[in-house]
């Protein structure tokens, strides 16, 4: 088997790429995306033993068990900043700090089950959610304070479909690599 490079590791399916102008057609894709993520991942890692959670998807990455935990806690935050977006007027959301929160007890000991758990809530309410905002709302943004930039959400559902598939991959290659699977 081939060594991934540390590129490939940190993005082994490529940064984000979400074009400028989205069709209701890729929105509705990435809605269903964000709708069966929580149940695919539950089944790729629920077979898991603590050794495996506990070990890191790359060199200085993560363990599975803080991917799990990070995505649960990212997802949450994505779910609160459409709700701002849509209440106030292109509000600057509050950015927080993953690596730290992933060095955090819960993050490195808990149960993924919460986790697990809570990202199922949590898409659940973002996918109904989704599907009831028109497609005009989706143009309103918000502005990330790290960079200044304006996130609109159109933008924003398919970045967190990518961020899904993309810590997924993490999991999933590891997982390949070690012969879990």
């Amino acid at each position: 088997m081939k060594v991934p490079t540390l590129e490939q590791l940190k993005y082994p399916i490529g940064q984000p790429n979400v074009p400028d102008t989205i069709s209701e057609d890729q929105i509705k894709t990435w809605i269903t995306i964000l709708e069966e993520f929580p149940e695919k991942l539950k089944a790729l890692v629920l077979d898991l033993n603590e050794e495996q959670l506990n070990t890191p998807y790359r060199k200085d990455g993560w363990t599975v068990r803080q991917v799990i935990h990070h995505l649960a806690d990212s997802h949450h935050h994505s779910y609160i900043r459409f709700k701002w977006t849509l209440t106030e007027k292109n509000p600057v959301i509050k950015a927080y700090f993953e690596q730290d929160w992933a060095e955090l007890h819960d993050s490195k000991m808990a149960p993924i089950a919460l986790s697990l758990n809570a990202l199922a809530s949590t898409h659940a309410k973002l996918v109904y959610f989704l599907r009831g905002v028109p497609k005009e709302d989706l143009t309103q943004y918000f502005i990330h304070p790290e960079t200044n930039a304006n996130v609109r959400l159109d933008t924003n559902i398919g970045i967190y479909a990518w961020h899904s598939q993309h810590h997924y991959a993490h999991i999933e290659n590891l997982m390949l690599r070690k012969g879990w699977v």
